[in-house]
């Protein structure tokens, strides 16, 4: 036993044993928040050879859908105490109570694969399953597997991207991963491991055994007169006990583990016979188990009369039993000497060490320590994290007359006072060593900057959300809103084309050949509404298109004018960056994002130019946006001028003023806010100074906008969510604009499809990386339970943080908030509704901030700029009632520092949902994974954000035909009207009697499909062709003549486009192809007879009615000849063409000059 040891010194005790030992050493802590901090501490020190095992304390959290962060980091563990490296595992009670498959099992199921080598292709289906994945038609999500002819792909939840695995029988061709959204590869592998998808590997036998006594089990239970008990067990167990028929692996497996292992195993088992285990506080922990094992027997119980529990189920082992049968050397810590009940120990040790004080930025107070410590020739260490802000503190603790020496780690010098770069948790002083270590946290109450490897941060990138299925809404251009149905072959003429089917009003139904897919598209609305559907050859639609139609005019004018004026407008030219702006950059304490540097270039650039600027900046709550716009108000306040910065709220204008405070210090700028929070005399004080130029920023509210506010020299005008304000405040920032350079901060993610009109209109910088710092956030979906709401609240309050809490209905508002207070009688719990007025919910919020409360209990209002990083667990009640868009902004507000966030999506138990609801739980579920959740709640909120760019009277129009083509229609306009006329192109009809279209053996899944022909039909070049086929054989492999003859008639087609020919027909051998009237100002007979020397073809050549027709007969030459020659003849004849456009484009020019 050794005694004496806390906070990080804890740490340094197992990093000194693991020096000595190079064995594996696990930490137990009570719960599995103190195993995190453990974790976070030790990772500080060393980043390689620590691990964490993380298990939830309440059971339910096992039941429920979860998102996949925990577990993989489980895997990994389980992994690292399979293999044969030294390394620290830190764990909890509940992570010692976990029941897990024995070890031999998991290490067999580690699958490698090596390049050349030969494995069963067939078996690999199985393997698969039997280690966890799942099988799908396309690997999205970590956990998946496909398997498509000779092509396996696997996405391991350790790895940030899955692999494809492509055989040449059954010997391994070529290993390389590759990118979820586009499908394609990105590097080669000769190797690669696949661990399991699970935390536990379930045999096939046990698969079986297990079946069988849980059937037994669940008929017995279903033995009972209640309905809903028996309605609860058929929704509880029905789906695990199909899927474990099946072969199946069910995703809860960890609700039934009792059925299918008989003798579980625990961590400990894991362990060689040299290994040590530590416990930290062993009483502690015997005490969290009995409470784990209380909690979790009452949730069982209560589980088991409605039906959703079974009478077997116990889920955990117990914590007692596991070390009793544990035979590792064993080390209890212990701040105390205290009885150990019935262990015998073999040696006691104390280490006598105090935790260091805080100084809380005092320097007299550090500064009287220091010198009581070197008058007992301690050796003194001061900690810092990083280079910049060592040099920092080094003149402040000068400034006072502390003298410290700057030196590195290893290079610590005896009885005196150094500062080092290094990173440590907490400080210590141990008085036998004559030793005091301080740090950051003790110095300023600064919380170190955690690492993590994150597997997922990749999956967030915004992406489009175009693919169709079944059921989808689509728009075609001519015929207007209906219903995909599916895509089918059929033979017409002795040759296959794939056609999709779009159903209307009054069952009119619209087959439409792929070759003509782009006339169609996905019909998208905000917050997916239901559209209107039309009636084929109605006169409804055209009607809608043109009202549409006006308005987008109407907007195009606008903005053309606006694009007009600014190009007019003189602004002020900033001079370029010099040194003391490199020092402002410089002292950011953080790593900047690659988004946030380009950023910053960006809007430098356009502050360099005589044009005023007007730049957007789009990026997510606490992506960095602010940091961003003060570099560029530095560079204003340098060169004289005055900056704005508007807030649409007091508490937001409150938190950036802190903000600047902080970041300004030290530099000669004077920094002011003006909102309610100042007292009349202080306001007409500032308001003075601004006149007289001695303040250099002001950051405010509206109140800015008032008339007795005037400014000095205004040279930047930073605005933060401009659509806030109303239509006056508005008119007022377009005066202040005039002139002036303009950024505007903006968290509602705008749609790409809009950038393109909106360039040279305004001008876009997006933030789009997360800080690397940020956790993903550890989600769960499940039924409303008071516990887990009242141990999340602890576990939130005892790591110092606070918890959101929503509930959407203000009548009973207060009564959720005496519940929540009876729970947790400790909790200081407020409430903050949308009927307050706006300085109570301002006076609420900035208590919350403050750190008043523990628990806020708030409708939706959960305000949208204001930063909460204090905030780390949300509990949402009656989750499906929600829309994705909102749940995943109201998601976001947690998981905003550097620590593990928390959110518990709820719905209320035996509640019959609806499809709607549903639907939503499911994309909720979806969404733990980042996956499709996320970006249908991107395109609602991109969609929104669309509206506030082009105003809010746009919103109807954009759903009467579709976000998709309103795009569309408003791009056109916009380049029409700026005189970009496009290049004169016809769209041909071809109709070659050739097999051409994608066989369903050779691509199976439709949805695919209907992709896969989009990209076919947009070829239009030889680079392009090439990119499409080599795509194809990296998704599909090896591809058949029709798919050749599909890519070689999309590269025909795109010359004929050039070349403005109307269509191609072909009959009985002659192919007849008709130029568009257009074409005829480019014809003549000598042009066509030049065209015809390019193939032996015969021709004949007829003009009718203004139309060309040449037509080649293909009998004229030999068989597998005609379609080479006509590809030539196309070609030849487009290039020609492309010349003649070109050099009347250029005489029209000189003509206008």
């Amino acid at each position: 036993m050794l005694t004496g040891l806390t906070g990080s010194t804890i740490s340094l005790f197992a990093l000194e044993t693991l020096r000595k030992t190079e064995q594996k050493i696990i930490i137990v802590e009570n719960t599995n928040y103190h195993a995190n901090r453990l974790f976070d501490d030790l990772n500080l020190l060393n980043n390689e050879q620590v691990h964490l095992f993380p298990v939830e304390e309440a059971i339910s959290t096992e039941i429920a859908t979860s998102s996949p962060d925990e577990l993989s980091q489980r895997i990994d563990a389980l992994n690292f105490l399979t293999e044969d490296q030294p390394g620290i595992l830190v764990t909890s009670t509940s992570g010692i109570e976990y029941a897990l498959s024995a070890k031999e099992l998991f290490e067999q199921s580690r699958l490698k694969i090596v390049r050349d080598e030969e494995y069963d292709l067939e078996s690999l289906n199985s393997v698969f399953v039997q280690l966890g994945y799942s099988k799908e038609k396309l690997v999205a999500k970590p956990g998946d597997f496909a398997i498509r002819g000779d092509i396996v792909d696997i996405y391991p939840l350790t790895l940030d991207d899955p692999v494809r695995i492509e055989f040449f029988g059954d010997q391994v061709d070529k290993i390389k991963t590759f990118d979820t959204e586009t499908q394609r590869s990105i590097e080669e592998q000769t190797e690669i491991t696949i661990l399991p998808a699970k935390d536990r590997i379930v045999t096939d036998e046990q698969a079986t055994a297990g079946l069988k006594k849980l059937q037994k089990s669940y008929d017995k239970q279903l033995q009972t007169d209640d309905k809903d008990v028996k309605n609860n067990l058929q929704v509880s167990f029905g789906q695990t006990i199909d899927a474990l028929a099946e072969g199946m692996r069910p995703d809860n497996l960890g609700s039934i583990i009792d059925y299918l292992i008989d003798q579980p195993s625990s961590l400990l088992d894991y362990l060689d016979k040299d290994d040590l285990v530590v416990f930290n506080e062993y009483n502690r922990l015997v005490e969290q188990s009995n409470d784990n094992q209380q909690d979790n027997q009452d949730w069982l119980a209560s589980q088991l009369e409605y039906g959703k529990a079974l009478p077997e189920q116990k889920i955990r082992q117990k914590f007692v039993d596991c070390v009793k049968a544990d035979h590792h050397g064993q080390v209890y810590l212990s701040t105390f000497q205290q009885g150990m009940g019935h262990t015998r120990l073999d040696q006691l040790h104390n280490v006598p060490v105090r935790s260091m004080q805080q100084f809380f930025s005092q320097m007299p107070l550090l500064k009287s320590e220091v010198e009581r410590w070197q008058k007992q020739a301690y050796t003194v260490i001061i900690m810092i994290s990083n280079d910049k802000r060592i040099q920092a503190i080094n003149r402040t603790l000068v400034d006072f007359g502390i003298k410290a020496t700057l030196t590195s780690p290893d290079k610590i010098l005896p009885e005196q006072t150094q500062i080092i770069n290094a990173d440590l948790g907490f400080g210590f002083e141990i008085p036998e060593e004559r030793l005091a270590v301080i740090t950051e946290k003790e110095l300023f109450n600064k919380q170190p900057k955690r690492r993590r490897h994150q597997t997922l941060a990749n999956a967030e990138r915004l992406k489009s959300y175009s693919e169709l299925k079944p059921g989808d809404y689509v728009v075609h251009v001519n015929h207007g809103i209906g219903k995909f149905i599916g895509m089918k072959t059929m033979e017409v003429d002795g040759k296959h084309q794939d056609y999709i089917t779009i159903e209307y009003r009054d069952d009119g139904r619209l087959f439409i050949p792929v070759s003509q897919l782009d006339m169609v598209q996905k019909y998208v609305s905000s917050e997916g509404k239901s559209p209107k559907i039309n009636k084929l050859g109605g006169k409804e639609w055209a009607k809608t298109k043109r009202k549409v139609q006006s308005s987008i005019e109407d907007i195009a004018d606008d903005l053309i004018d606006l694009y007009a004026k600014r190009e007019a407008e003189k602004g002020h030219p900033f001079p370029k960056d010099d040194q003391m702006q490199h020092d402002f950059d410089n002292a950011f304490p953080y790593p900047e994002t690659p988004d946030q540097l380009r950023s910053v270039d960006e809007i430098k650039r356009d502050m360099e130019k005589a044009h005023p600027m007007d730049r957007l900046l789009v990026g997510d709550v606490g992506f960095g946006k602010t940091e961003v716009a003060l570099r560029a108000a530095f560079k204003a306040v340098e060169d004289g001028k005055q900056v704005v910065f508007l807030a649409p709220t007091t508490l937001l204008s409150q938190q950036h003023y802190e903000t600047m405070k902080d970041r300004f210090e030290g530099f000669p700028v004077n920094i002011a806010v003006l909102s309610r929070f100042q007292t009349r005399k202080e306001s007409q004080e500032i308001i003075e100074k601004l006149q007289t130029g001695e303040i250099d920023i002001v950051v405010g509210t509206h109140r800015l906008l008032s008339k007795d506010v005037k400014f000095h020299d205004i040279g930047l005008l930073i605005i933060d969510e401009e659509q806030r304000f109303g239509v006056k405040h508005k008119e007022k920032i377009k005066e202040l604009k005039a002139n002036v350079d303009v950024l505007t901060l903006t968290a509602t993610p705008i749609p790409r499809t809009l950038n393109m009109s909106m360039l040279g209109v305004r001008d876009l910088s997006l933030i789009e990386t997360a800080p690397s710092n940020r956790y993903p956030v550890q989600t769960y979906v499940m039924e409303q339970n008071f516990d887990v709401v009242a141990s999340a609240i602890k576990r939130e309050m005892e790591r110092g943080g606070q918890v959101f809490y929503l509930h959407n209905r203000v009548e009973d508002m207060e009564q959720v908030a005496d519940q929540i207070q009876a729970l947790v009688p400790e909790a200081r719990v407020a409430t903050a509704n949308g009927r307050m007025n706006q300085t109570q919910m301002e006076g609420v919020i900035s208590d919350y901030l403050e750190g008043d409360y523990d628990v806020l209990v708030t409708t939706t209002i959960i305000e949208t700029g204001v930063d909460m990083p204090n905030t780390n667990t949300l509990v949402v009640e009656n989750a499906d009632r929600y829309g994705l868009s909102q749940l995943y902004q109201i998601r976001g507000r947690v998981g905003r520092s550097s620590r593990v966030a928390y959110a518990y999506l709820m719905y209320r138990p035996n509640k019959v949902l609806t499809e709607v609801g549903e639907k939503r739980l499911e994309a909720i579920k979806n969404f733990t994974e980042l996956g499709s959740g996320f970006k249908i709640a991107m395109r609602d909120l991109s969609i929104r954000g669309a509206g506030n760019l082009l105003g809010k009277q746009q919103h109807g129009f954009i759903d009467s035909v579709g976000f998709d083509l309103y795009s569309q229609m408003l791009n056109e306009a916009v380049a029409r009207k700026r005189g970009h006329t496009k290049t004169e192109k016809t769209n041909s009809e071809l109709n070659l009697e050739i097999d051409a279209y994608l066989p369903a053996d050779y691509i199976t899944d439709e949805r695919q499909k209907v992709e896969l022909y989009k990209r076919i039909r947009q070829i239009d070049s030889v680079e392009n062709y090439q990119e499409v086929r080599s795509e194809l054989i990296d998704r599909f492999g090896k591809y058949p003549a029709q798919v050749a003859n599909l890519l070689d008639v999309s590269l025909l087609k795109a010359n004929l486009d050039q070349s403005l020919v109307k269509k191609v027909m072909m009959r009985n051998g002659a192919i007849a192809i008709t130029f568009d009237q257009k074409a005829s100002d480019y014809l003549t007979g000598d042009l066509v007879f030049k065209f015809l020397e390019n193939t032996n073809m015969k021709a004949t050549v007829k003009d009718k009615n203004e139309e060309f027709t040449i037509t080649l007969d293909s009998k004229s030459v030999d068989a597998g000849e005609w379609f080479k020659q006509l590809q030539v003849f196309a070609e030849k004849m487009a290039i020609k063409f492309e010349q003649m456009k070109k050099k009347r484009a250029k005489k029209a020019e000189k003509q206008e000059q």
